[in-house]
């Protein structure tokens, strides 16, 4: 995965990308305010996530977030409720992955000295990770294959393949047997 820092000045942003970040509040406005699962609710989320959305995904409403254009959902995802997707920097989800409610995937944060400005590094969960209820999960990190994050852990730093990390900041505390998951 590139996590190269990119930089972005909001101070900058052209009329036509200010008038597409609307188009997505207001989107994501009318799914919260939908009955989910209908045919209207999945209408609009085609329309907020075109072709990066897997089959097979849901995500439940309310979520909230920014850059949705930046979101890569595979198959069989399931992305509980309250789900925060700050998308600038990129978030990729692999296929089979669960987030528990109330978590925050924030590829985003903000230059130290000029708040205007920023900071984005993509954030990448492998196929059939966990992420557990309340989890936040910083730019530029990298959840393994079948990793677990547990519930209101925040996680700074990689997870490997397997491995389950718990607490502030998340610290690895066991790995998983990976021959029980193929």
């Amino acid at each position: 995965m590139n996590c190269e820092e990119e930089r972005v000045d909001m101070r900058k942003i052209t009329p036509e990308e200010f008038k597409k970040a609307n188009q997505m509040n207001e989107l994501v406005f009318k799914i919260n305010h939908t009955l989910p699962g209908s045919d209207e609710y999945n209408a609009l989320l085609k329309e907020l996530f075109g072709d990066n959305l897997g089959e097979n995904s849901r995500i439940m409403a309310p979520f909230s977030g920014a850059a949705f254009d930046h979101l890569k959902v595979g198959d069989n995802v399931f992305i509980n409720s309250n789900a925060l997707l700050m998308a600038r920097g990129g978030i990729t989800i692999e296929d089979d992955v669960m987030l528990a409610a109330n978590v925050q995937l924030l590829s985003n944060n903000h230059d130290e000295y000029d708040r205007q400005v920023l900071t984005c590094k993509p954030i990448l969960i492998k196929k059939g990770a966990w992420i557990g209820a309340g989890a936040s999960i910083l730019p530029g990190v990298s959840i393994g294959k079948y990793a677990i994050v547990g519930a209101g852990a925040i996680v700074t730093k990689d997870v490997p393949d397997y491995g389950v990390a718990v607490g502030i900041p998340a610290k690895i505390v066991k790995t998983l047997d990976k021959d029980k998951f193929e």
